[in-house]
């Protein structure tokens, strides 16, 4: 067996580092704490690493989770979905608020894609005392043959090595760094206007009855709602699963840090990523 060279010893070491352990992700990760509260518990653990305790409910209270609003007409349920959850914004403000203060955060934009490694970047970032958490569309990352999820996703980053990417609710270790970095950069640019995929609870017959119509055809992308009731009038042919409506969310990493601390004063002076 053929030893690493020195350079690619430092190189993978460069690009290593770790909050937990696996095992203790397993003992101290927060599972989902609520429907559309992803980000929020996202915000639980990140105050756990920092070494700051915060309830589950405190911290949904101060991120201000936003629900779907299911029983509503469909222009403001199409409205709610748009904005369902959390966006990075309300996850620094949550992390700032639940923790009295104690916690920073900055969000790193990954879109439009940037001229960056992203695993030996969080890795650096890791070993100055910040924890990252990444957001992500995972719409745009479905294997062959699965169901298209219904929602973007926050997921903490507990660690990172040359090959891994270490995760959160759920517990993930994705093996190349290449298919995190599709998740959150390339997959991402396939659309030119980022968008949240929904399944549609209703036929195309049915939009036409539902109170609020003619504000969707002009708030939500006409030709989508049309071609789906076109649809329902054919017998035979194929039907459309799902609509695209504008998303609230922006895909990237928020990185956080104990407020004070030379992580956070490094964290808010950091420059943004440079554009590809």
């Amino acid at each position: 067996r053929m030893e690493a060279e020195p350079e690619d010893q430092e190189e993978e070491e460069a690009a290593a580092a770790m909050l937990w352990s696996i095992q203790e992700a397993l003992e101290r990760q927060t599972q989902q704490i609520g429907a559309s509260a992803c980000g929020a518990t996202a915000v639980v653990d990140v105050l756990k690493a920092l070494g700051v305790d915060v309830s589950p409910e405190e911290a949904d209270r101060c991120v201000q989770t936003r629900l779907r609003r299911n029983e509503s007409p469909l222009a403001d349920y199409l409205l709610s979905r748009s904005e369902a959850g959390a966006t990075h914004v309300q996850l620094i403000r949550g992390a700032q608020e639940a923790s009295g203060g104690k916690a920073v955060g900055r969000f790193f934009h990954l879109y439009p894609r940037r001229r960056v490694r992203l695993v030996p970047w969080l890795a650096s970032w890791i070993r100055k005392g910040a924890v990252p958490v990444a957001t992500m569309n995972m719409q745009l990352a479905v294997p062959d043959g699965e169901e298209v999820p219904d929602a973007w996703h926050h997921q903490l980053i507990f660690g990172v090595a040359p090959r891994a990417v270490f995760m959160t609710n759920p517990l993930d270790v994705v093996d190349q760094p290449v298919g995190f970095s599709l998740v959150i950069l390339l997959l991402i640019a396939l659309s030119e206007q980022i968008k949240v995929v929904f399944t549609l609870s209703c036929t195309g017959a049915e939009l036409s009855n539902k109170r609020g119509f003619q504000e969707v055809l002009v708030v939500f992308s006409p030709g989508q709602v049309r071609q789906m009731m076109l649809e329902e009038e054919l017998e035979d042919g194929p039907r459309t699963a799902h609509v695209s409506i504008p998303a609230a969310y922006s895909s990237g990493v928020t990185l956080f840090a104990l407020t004070g601390s030379d992580a956070a004063q490094q964290l808010l002076k950091a420059p943004e990523l440079p554009l590809l």
